[in-house]
């Protein structure tokens, strides 16, 4: 698993125990899949590979928000915390395999994605058929296979915990769940749409995307997750809703424009990856509505390009920051910002998981630092 960590997920613990549920579950996959064969172990070795990367944050947002509700340091119910987490931490592992091949994408985390890497293992040992195609189909597959093991993770969590609050768990779970997939599909089906002449339908359905697929994921279910393991009761869920979504929306709005402006060494993704994909994102509808002609010509003509070259993409990204829609995008998540942390510092959660929650919250909008 990843070796470094920001500092909160040290704090008591939380991403060596996470990395090492991880860890054996992937050592009891792994002897599972052994009895069918020594053909199945890439399998292993490519969740392996998508699981020593990433930050944590969600699975950081469950356990902090557990011990904002009351979660105790060292009782039974701090691994069932911990394994949510790690159930978070499989299920984004699946998104991201299914994620890269729907997108074609090249890298993730600075490595090849993993139908790349698979399509690459074909060339090398000289299999027959296309080599792409394998390598899409496994990546397919990585994701399901990533589903099953979240899922076998998450049963095992709320196992000890009282029926009601394994319920809700499931229940958010679900939801979480099937959120991401309808919002990965109205990604999908936004990218094809007709340009039209009204920016703000495209803004309106970028909205809707952000929210589906990525926003309530990121923070809100976390957050939610963590309550419920802790029994939390129908208000303090409420509460953790009302922060969550508008952190999450800003935590997707800083990725947008990431993935426009953002620096390769740091994303672990080619610059303009998302202009390339074509993603009809909030800030690409704010271009669309603030800039001129020109920039709407270049916007319609050349988003979803994946020949484009880098200075093509350059073009296009100096054309939105000449809108002024990057500004615009930043006072959207200042203003979301605002208003989950004032909801935050009115909540009367305990320390020390409040001020976690905080810096947590912090690290998840503001990730050019």
């Amino acid at each position: 698993m990843s070796a470094s960590a920001p500092p909160l997920l040290d704090d008591e613990d939380v991403r060596r125990q996470v990395d090492g549920l991880l860890r054996a579950h992937l050592d009891r996959l792994e002897a599972d899949l052994a009895e069918t064969g020594h053909d199945a172990a890439p399998l292993v070795e490519g969740l392996r590979t998508m699981l020593g990367g990433g930050k944590r944050l969600r699975a950081a947002f469950a356990y902090w928000s557990w011990r904002a509700h009351g979660g105790v340091t060292g009782s039974p119910e701090e691994l069932c915390a911990l394994r949510v987490g790690a159930a978070l931490e499989l299920f984004q592992a699946a998104a991201l395999f299914h994620d890269d091949v729907m997108d074609d994408s090249d890298t993730r985390r600075g490595r090849p994605t993993a139908h790349r890497a698979f399509a690459a293992r074909h060339a090398l040992l000289h299999l027959a058929g296309d080599g792409d195609r394998y390598g899409m189909s496994a990546a397919i597959l990585l994701g399901d296979l990533a589903l099953v093991a979240c899922d076998a993770e998450l049963s095992e969590a709320v196992e000890p915990l009282p029926e009601a609050d394994a319920a809700t768990v499931r229940s958010f779970f679900s939801r979480m769940t099937s959120g991401v997939t309808v919002g990965q599909y109205l990604d999908l089906a936004a990218q094809v749409q007709p340009w039209g002449d009204d920016p703000a339908v495209i803004e309106r359905r970028a909205w809707q995307v952000l929210r589906a697929k990525s926003a309530r994921y990121s923070v809100e279910q976390p957050m939610l997750l963590g309550a419920a393991v802790a029994g939390a009761d129908a208000a303090a869920l409420d509460r953790c809703a009302a922060i969550g979504l508008p952190l999450g929306e800003a935590f997707q709005l800083r990725d947008d424009l990431l993935g426009v402006f953002g620096d390769p060494a740091v994303t672990g993704k080619p610059a303009g990856d998302d202009l390339r994909e074509g993603k009809r994102t909030v800030l690409v509808a704010r271009a669309l509505a603030s800039g001129d002609e020109t920039t709407r010509r270049m916007l319609t003509e050349h988003l979803g390009d994946a020949t484009m070259d880098a200075s093509r993409t350059s073009q296009l990204a100096d054309a939105i920051a000449a809108s002024g829609a990057p500004a615009e995008v930043e006072g959207l998540i200042d203003e979301l910002s605002r208003r989950a942390f004032g909801l935050i510092e009115s909540s009367g959660w305990r320390e020390p998981a409040r001020s976690h929650l905080v810096e947590l919250a912090r690290q998840a909008v503001d990730r050019r630092r």
